[in-house]
């Protein structure tokens, strides 16, 4: 190593920024993540770091440039955008014995600033020694997926308690404690969002003298996978996949998305196809609960969002019926997904100020649902599993009052590789996923204007041409 990584102090002590443009603000904005205090050396401020003065965040410094300004400072930064009176105030820095980074000058530095992963109070540094930036600011993309953005909070909460955890935790208990703290059932409990479960679970195990019980539950984790693309995922998804001991899913899911898990964990296809469900949704239920059961890590990974037509209700009744923890990761759903392909928006003001997900299929035996009830003026239709019954309802949106040469959008294997984005219109829809063999993975987006009121019309013969947009 050329450079040292180390952290510096910043309480009670100051931090000199010289310059007042955008460089210096760049800096300045970084600093405020601290508590130090913010030193403008600058006759003038851009209207940035004039804020930061109005609310008390940092103070200016208007007086000549002198070796004085430096020498309490914990470090500084050189910002001025002028080569030579940068030169001049590096000088000045060096002369009190001040650590001093310098602005595109790396010539001039003895610190540099690191990519920054911000857990406060976990923070981790991601420094190059200034050979390659674009490479540190993607290994911090990788490592903000890694880290829930709640940790720091129990990290913070750990800081809190320290001291008790000593008084009330035999010292030969202590290191085993906060392993268990940081890496079983509290640290699980509180990056789901359970952090008054997970402040309990702790202070049990203090009142026992820390004594805890490793825990041999299971849980399972409905995570919703997006429509395809793997950087759609959440953080807290590829979280649970890489805590997952095992992982359930079906055709819908990219293998791409599979490879964000644990290499050793087991996966298991469960093999569901529109219209032959080899895996009946009853077994899928009792092989996550079994699984659970077995103390093990159970993610049932889903397309888009698992609450959006995705059977979530019927394994979360029953992973709760045998005292299973279950929790729902949200995803990225596919109307949300087809409508930002294709560069549209699922709600306009004026136009559609209301938004309906509806599907067009039904459970095996059941009759068709209504899918259409809701349809009218200023809603935007999002129609799920609807392809094999399009025709059924184009009609039924004409016959409402939808003109024939309204628009639709048809989102297929969206942000996948074999996606597709197609314009058409209502009364050429059937003939549009005909012509162009679709036949199930696709949403429709259907919206019917604010301005176009419902009024009973014959179904036209013709068709509008379509035209593929992507």
């Amino acid at each position: 190593m050329k450079s040292f990584p180390m952290f510096i102090k910043t309480t009670n002590r100051d931090v000199v920024i010289a310059g007042g443009g955008e460089q210096a603000a760049q800096k300045a904005r970084l600093i405020l993540k601290t508590d130090a205090q913010i030193v403008l050396l600058a006759p003038e401020l851009d209207a940035e770091l004039q804020a930061m003065v109005d609310q008390g965040r940092a103070v200016q410094d208007e007086s000549a440039p002198s070796v004085a300004q430096f020498e309490t400072a914990a470090l500084a930064f050189i910002a001025t955008g002028c080569p030579a009176h940068d030169a001049a105030l590096h000088a000045l820095a060096k002369a009190a014995r001040c650590p001093v980074n310098v602005v595109d000058r790396p010539d001039l530095c003895d610190i540099t600033t690191p990519s920054i992963v911000d857990r406060d109070p976990v923070v981790v540094a991601i420094g190059t020694e200034g050979t390659a930036p674009v490479l540190a600011r993607q290994i911090k993309t990788q490592v903000e997926r890694s880290l829930a953005p709640s940790l720091g909070g129990l990290a913070a909460f750990a800081g809190r308690m320290r001291a008790e955890v000593s008084r009330r935790v035999p010292r030969d208990n202590r290191r085993a404690f906060w392993r268990w703290v940081f890496s079983d059932k509290p640290r699980q409990q509180w990056t789901s969002g359970a952090e008054a479960h997970a402040i309990s679970t702790i202070k049990r195990a203090m009142d026992a003298g820390g004594a805890f019980s490793q825990d041999t539950a299971g849980s399972i984790a409905l995570v919703g996978a997006g429509p395809g693309a793997r950087d759609l995922l959440t953080l807290r998804a590829v979280e649970r996949l890489q805590e997952a001991d095992v992982i359930f899913y079906d055709r819908l899911v990219c293998e791409e998305v599979l490879e964000l898990a644990r290499r050793d964990a087991e996966r298991v296809f469960v093999g569901k196809h529109v219209g032959a469900h080899s895996w009946p949704q009853e077994r899928i239920n009792e092989v996550i609960v079994a699984e659970a059961l077995k103390g093990r890590r159970v993610v049932r990974l889903k397309s888009g969002d698992p609450g959006i037509f995705g059977r979530a209700a019927e394994e979360m009744e029953a992973a709760r019926a045998s005292g299973i923890d279950v929790e729902i990761v949200p995803g990225i759903t596919a109307a949300c997904a087809a409508a930002a392909a294709g560069g549209v928006t699922l709600t306009e003001r004026g136009t559609a100020d209301t938004l309906v997900l509806a599907t067009g299929m039904a459970r095996e035996g059941a009759p068709l649902p209504d899918t259409l009830r809701h349809a009218g003026p200023g809603t935007t239709l999002a129609l799920y599993m609807s392809v094999a019954q399009a025709g059924r309802l184009s009609d039924q949106l004409i016959a409402d009052g939808l003109p024939a040469d309204a628009d639709v959008l048809i989102g297929s294997s969206v942000s996948k590789a074999a996606e597709q984005m197609i314009s058409t219109t209502v009364g050429a829809l059937a003939q549009t996923l005909e012509a162009w063999q679709i036949k199930g993975c696709a949403v429709l987006l259907i919206t019917w204007p604010a301005n176009v009121e419902r009024v009973e019309q014959a179904v036209p013969t013709y068709a509008k041409p379509v035209l593929q947009i992507a």
